[in-house]
């Protein structure tokens, strides 16, 4: 017989209550706006800086006026891009709920379901992931190791805290005395 530990936190506890159980609100915040919601990994920590981040550190990196445009230009691009798809991937994400909730699931439906949810992301990811590698057709090598050191990919990284972050928990997060 199973022992259960009423005190015990079950790790989905709480999430019983969104409306789409598998997006929470900063999920869909994040897709409805077009953000990278961490798509574009392979790119970002592999040295492709990615156009939103290129742009706020501009300044810093520095970027000519001619590369703030085209930068500028693929983030409008992906974006344009990116909200459309990240609607589809909410309104699959809500089908599949809903087909959960209801009880009307079976194997050919969920496939299905899933195809339609994971066809949105896959697409989304190569919508991210595309912009990234045409940054580095115009950025100079020592502006994508000046973005890389800014973004605490480069050197010591508690040394360089990138821009937007709160200093403590990114120190604690990346393990800095």
């Amino acid at each position: 017989m199973a022992q259960h530990s009423h005190g015990a936190q079950a790790p989905y506890a709480g999430m019983q209550n969104r409306t789409i159980k598998s997006l929470s609100d900063n999920d869909i915040n994040e897709l409805r706006r077009g953000g990278g919601w961490g798509l574009a990994l392979a790119a970002e920590l592999n040295g492709m800086p990615g156009p939103a981040h290129l742009l706020e550190l501009k300044d810093q990196i520095p970027l000519a006026s001619d590369q703030v445009a085209k930068t500028q230009a693929l983030l409008d691009e992906m974006r344009k891009a990116a909200i459309p798809t990240g609607d589809r991937l909410i309104a699959a994400e809500k089908a599949l709920e809903a087909a959960f909730a209801t009880g009307k699931v079976d194997e050919s439906s969920l496939r299905r379901l899933l195809a339609d949810s994971e066809t949105a992301r896959s697409e989304l990811r190569f919508i991210h992931l595309s912009q990234h590698y045409k940054t580095v057709q115009f950025l100079k090598p020592e502006q994508i190791k000046r973005y890389n050191i800014l973004r605490g990919y480069a050197e010591d990284p508690c040394k360089n805290i990138p821009a937007g972050h709160n200093p403590e928990m990114y120190k604690r997060h990346m393990g800095c005395n």
